[in-house]
């Protein structure tokens, strides 16, 4: 079939799942022990390879850590970043405002389920690595430009609150649908149905007319 993606095959496919142990591994490790804790000889032991497989494939730490974010974010690694993602065009054709914000609502809840822990190191080595600090500030920025999407689709549909900003509603998403809300009301008990119920219900209320 003409323009048909083919499968990675051969020394490709083998330099990709090897990227993809060392990136699991580190990922364990780092959750497990924290971010200082861990070092390059210990995932590579992890994931079976040489430290020097390591140092080709990410060069340092950080480089590793960054992957198990970005992985753990989209699910794979597939090289299709999080905004070409189909359930994105799901909440973009979704005329209903509500449901659309219930969708995305449940999308960022298998997000969150994926990515809390190692987000979780990256919070807390923020605080003494400045490597981590600006690895946490990049985060974030992708963070206000994925939740901008949702609400410029709003305002594009005129749906927004009278006198509401793209700029004001975007920061109230922010500010909601954190990963810091969502790992409080996990640790005080909450379901991922409960906060994804809750979160829905709250963004609608707050954003739309």
């Amino acid at each position: 079939m003409s323009g048909a993606v083919k499968p990675p095959t051969g020394r490709t496919a083998q330099a990709r799942a090897t990227r993809r142990r060392i990136v699991d591994a580190a990922a364990e490790l780092f959750v497990a022990s924290g971010y200082g804790n861990t070092t390059l000889e210990q995932i590579a032991e992890r994931a079976g390879v040489a430290v020097q497989t390591v140092y080709f494939h990410f060069r340092n730490k950080r480089t590793v850590l960054k992957e198990a974010v970005d992985i753990a974010a989209v699910g794979d690694d597939e090289p299709v970043a999080l905004l070409d993602r189909p359930w994105i065009e799901q909440v973009v054709a979704e005329p209903d405002s509500r449901r659309s914000i219930a969708l995305w609502v449940r999308s960022g809840r298998e997000i969150y389920a994926r990515i809390a822990p190692i987000m979780s190191v990256v919070r807390d080595a923020a605080v003494v690595d400045p490597d981590m600090a600006a690895q946490w500030a990049t985060n974030q920025e992708q963070r206000a430009t994925a939740m901008r999407v949702l609400v410029q689709l709003f305002a594009d549909r005129g749906a927004l609150k009278p006198g509401m900003s793209v700029d004001e509603a975007t920061d109230i998403v922010l500010a909601l649908n954190s990963i810091e809300v969502y790992l409080i009301l996990a640790a005080r008990g909450w379901s991922g149905e409960r906060w994804e119920r809750w979160m829905a219900g709250t963004l609608a209320d707050a954003l739309l007319a």
